[in-house]
This record gives structure tokens, sequence and C-alpha cells, in this order.
């Protein structure tokens, strides 16, 4: 039954390639939101009642084995917005800086000082990766097949995000703004499940019973467990009517049925063992896909999705082949790639505390290497402590009152392998890795992690004070040569010595704005027209303006 589940999935999914390439420009909206595991109405969840997203399910399909590359937001999003895995292009270490929100194109800023000490013991400054010269956001390929890209509003990419990427970026952004007829593809972010609204929103109403919520294993059953746990499920009910008021103005716009709706979440859950965690309890995430017309409704794919796939995918959806760089693969469109063996996850420093830990889930076993063992699972954080439960927890261990899986989660120690059998153990406190029954399974997974990390040049093997002495010769951020204006017959060429640069202009009216146009072939010019441009390679100085008048009539 299983193999025709595939195979009808199968044709559903070339019959809406073939529609998608026969219908001109659909829209593309993400709703995106944070900090969630697939607790949801649509993925089984009874604690909580999110009729908004079930209804996406219902009318779109939904992905069971969906994971994010890093359980936590800053790293997992520079995958997303690349189509990289963080530890291949250097945005792994949580977080290099804080690009939230978008500051302009001025303005990219860099402390001397933040408070990270290295494991070698250097602080380390405010920096930003330098991505390969190859590596662009792939909303620059959709904005050169004519999208009107917008993103309201995170930009936690561990870089600051080029110019080139978004038509617009920041809280006002949004796709209403777009020239008459233009297609868009739009970013909304709901923070409403985010970490921090945890603790910031202890005093609001309680949206669920608190009674009936079904704990991990690895909680104990506590008051204080079920309050903050309670507060988890009670946003996930507040997101759920954020998502509602966003498809009824689609519905209101005449929208609705013209556009790809695209639901997920940047990692999983924002409790202790889910958030920053590398195994199946941190990465696993919700995903639907809705199409226009609900074709394919009711769906449900166990393929393995990995979230930096989301972009080659609305690439491929779109008829825009994905470049051969990216590492994400397209799971859908004209452009589809075989499925996924495995997902990869890393886990390197997060905040203050420093972590060292790979994994590799088929969707039926999580493999997990530390290559730290003496670094303690629970390891200590101040923004995470700031949540009632994970102090008192802390001190229940402290005090030795821990039993069962909190007990297992709270030891001062890892093992240097972990399996976990994730449809009998999916909290993954029982470690297999020495029972002889799963030693071929152990075998497997191993070799399979050592082949991806040298397939994709692991970085977090490179202690990060030299990484970003890598990235910035003397930690002096290099900057982005000047564009170079050239008058052919073609029109205007635009060209950067700097490998890599992305290049943006603005003629007559435009300068001035925060509107960048993305340069892609010739630009002709009127005589008496002026143009002014910059250019930038992800993590450089963005370039002088250069301005030119043409004359020529």
């Amino acid at each position: 039954m299983k193999t025709m589940h595939k195979l009808f999935l199968l044709l559903l999914l070339v019959t809406f390639s073939q529609l998608v390439q026969a219908q001109e420009k659909y829209n593309i909206l993400w709703l995106s939101c944070e900090d969630i595991d697939p607790t949801l109405g649509a993925y089984g969840a009874e604690e909580v009642e999110t009729p908004n997203i079930d209804r996406l399910a219902r009318e779109g399909i939904l992905f069971e084995n969906a994971y994010s590359t890093v359980g936590v937001c800053a790293p997992s999003r520079s995958s997303i917005i690349t189509g990289m895995y963080p530890v291949s292009i250097g945005t792994h270490n949580m977080r290099t800086a804080n690009f939230v929100p978008y500051k302009g194109i001025n303005g990219e800023t860099y402390p001397s000082f933040q408070a990270v000490t290295g494991k070698s013991g250097q602080n380390i400054p405010a920096y930003s990766a330098v991505l390969p010269p190859e590596v662009k956001c792939f909303t620059e390929y959709l904005r050169v097949a004519g999208y009107y890209c917008t993103n309201n509003w995170k930009n936690d990419y561990q870089f600051y995000p080029p110019f080139t990427a978004w038509d617009e970026n920041g809280f006002n952004a949004e796709y209403m703004n777009r020239p008459e007829g233009m297609p868009f593809f739009s970013v909304y972010n709901h923070e409403v499940t985010h970490e921090s609204q945890i603790w910031m929103k202890e005093k609001d109403p309680m949206l669920v019973d608190i009674n009936n919520i079904k704990l991990p294993e690895y909680f104990p059953d506590l008051p204080v467990v079920r309050k903050d746990v309670g507060r988890k499920y009670s946003n996930i009910e507040e997101l759920d009517a954020q998502i509602g008021e966003k498809l009824d103005k689609l519905e209101k716009e005449g929208l609705l049925d013209k556009t790809i709706i695209v639901f997920w979440s940047d990692h999983g859950g924002p409790m202790l063992r889910q958030k920053r965690a590398v195994g199946n309890t941190g990465l696993h995430v919700p995903l639907i896909i809705r199409f226009p017309d609900k074709r394919m409704a009711g769906t449900r794919s166990d393929r393995l999705v990995s979230l930096m796939d989301l972009g080659p995918t609305m690439m491929s959806l779109l008829g825009i082949k994905p470049p051969e760089y990216m590492q994400g693969k397209a799971f859908m469109g004209t452009y589809e790639e075989a499925p996924r063996e495995a997902i990869f996850g890393s886990a390197d420093r997060f905040d203050e505390a420093y972590d060292f830990s790979r994994s590799v889930i088929d969707g039926q076993f999580s493999y997990i290497k530390n290559f730290d063992p003496s670094t303690p699972l629970i390891y200590r954080i101040q923004y995470r402590e700031q949540i009632e439960m994970t102090r008192k927890l802390i001190e229940m261990d402290r005090q030795g009152e821990l039993t069962g899986g909190a007990a297992y989660i709270f030891r001062d120690y890892r093992d240097a392998e972990e399996l976990y059998d994730l449809e009998n153990d999916p909290d993954e406190i029982h470690n297999l890795a020495n029972d002889p029954k799963y030693y071929p399974q152990l075998i497997k997974m191993r070799a399979q992690l050592s082949a991806w990390q040298l397939d994709i040049g692991d970085k977090g093997l490179i202690d990060e004070y030299n990484l970003v002495q890598m990235f910035w010769p003397g930690l002096v951020q290099p900057s982005t040569k000047d564009v170079v204006v050239k008058p052919t017959e073609k029109g205007l060429v635009l060209s950067c010595d700097t490998k890599g640069a992305s290049i943006g202009y603005q003629i007559d009216d435009k300068i001035g704005s925060e509107t960048w146009q993305i340069y892609h072939e010739p630009i002709k010019l009127s005589k008496g027209q002026k143009i002014v441009t910059r250019a930038k390679r992800i993590g450089y100085k963005t370039s002088n303006t250069t301005e030119f008048v043409n004359m020529e009539s």
C-alpha cells in the first residue's frame, strides 16, 4: 500500500508540474513561523486546535518528514535563503551578528566586541560570513525572472542581506506595492511562537487546557512544566489565528487561487531538548504546501525534505532551473530531483555555549555523532533560562531529583554516538548505538555522515576565530569593488571586479529610494537619463556609488 501511495503521489506531482508550466506566473506566499515542531491538528496533535493550518493541509500537501538543517533560527534561515548547508558556507555558529531588522543599504555595522569567547580564548567579534562567490540569495533568481520579492521582515541569515535580494525588505514590505500585473514572491514571518514568547506572554490568557497536554518523556509532570508547555500550545493557537487572517485577506483580494502558499517553521519546538537539538526533536518541522485551485488537496507525503530544498523547489515550480552549486534539491516542479535518502543536521556554537554534533535522519532512525562527548546535552545558555520550567529543571538536576527521560537528557556527558528508533522513540531517550541488533544501521548512518562531511567541506572543524580570520583577514571586512559602467550598442553594461558580486541600480526618480533593480542584462537609457549603481558580494562591504548620465541620443 505504501508503494501504491508513492506512485499515486508521483503521478499527482507530474500532473501538477505540467499544469504549472501551462499556467502563467503563479504568485508564491510563504507563511513562516518560529520554533514549532509538528504539534498541529493536521499532524495528529489533540492538545491544540489549529483550524486554519489544518485547512491548508486539507487543501494542499502535508509533508510528514520535513526537517531544518539546524535547530536554531539564524543558521537554519541561512540555509533556506541560499539553498546551502550552514556548515558548508560558514553560517553555522549562532549568531555572527545582529542583522534584524534590515537597516537599509548603508545600515551594515559590526561592533568590535560581543560577549562571545572562542574555544581558544579569543573574543569573537561581530562578523558576517563570507559566502562562496557563486552563492546568492535564491530570491535574486526570482527577481531576474520578473517576480516582485518582498520580505516581512526577518533577515536572520548570518550575513547582512544584500540590497539586491528583495524589492522590499522590512516591517512594511508588502506584495500589494508591486507594479500592476506583476507576480510576487512574498514572505511573512510570524513570531508569536518564538521561544521568547514563553516568558514574554506568561501573563496572557491560556488558550488550551494544560491538564490535557501530553508531555514528552523527557519532561517530568510538574505544574510549572504544564504551564510553560501549555504556553507553547497556546501560542500555536494564536499563530493559527494569524494564518487565518492571511488566508482571509488573500481570498478577499481574489488571490487565494492564484497563489502557491507554503507554511513552515524555521526549526523544531522552543523548549529544552527541542530548540538547539540536532536530532529529530530539534529538526522535525511542519511543512504544508497549498496549490491554486486546491490541486492535490489532502495528500500526505512521506518524502524526506530539508528546508533548504524550499528555494530550489520554488524555482523549479516556476520553471527556473536551480543553479548547479545549490545543495538544496527541488522536490517538485520541472527540475525535480530524486528523493533524498537522508537528512543531515548540525549543532555548533549557540550564543555563549559550544556544541559540536552532527546528525543523520532517514525518517525511521536518527543518528547523532557527538564530537565532544564531555559537553552536557543541556548546557547553560542565559537566554533560554528565562523560561521558568528550565530554571526549575536545572535546579532539580543539581539536587539529583530528576528521573527517567529527564535524567537522561540532563546527564553531564553524552555518548559519542547516539541511535534512536523514531517510530518507537520519537523523544530520543533510548540510545540503541550499543545494541548489537542495530549495529548494521549504526554502521550505515556513520558512513553516511562521514561521506557528507567530506562532500560539503564541513567548516565546523575550523575554530571560529580562525574562520572569521579566513572571512575577514586581519578582522577587517573586505570591500566590494565599485561598479564600472560601459556604454555599448546594446545598452549600458555594468560590471564589478569583485568575484560573485551582485549589482543593483536606480534610474532617475527612483534614485535615493529603498528599491534597487537587479542588473542582469544591458540597460537602455534615453538621452539625459541618470543611473546610479552599487554592488555587493555577501559578507563584503557594499561598494561605493557609481553615477552615469547618458549623453547619447
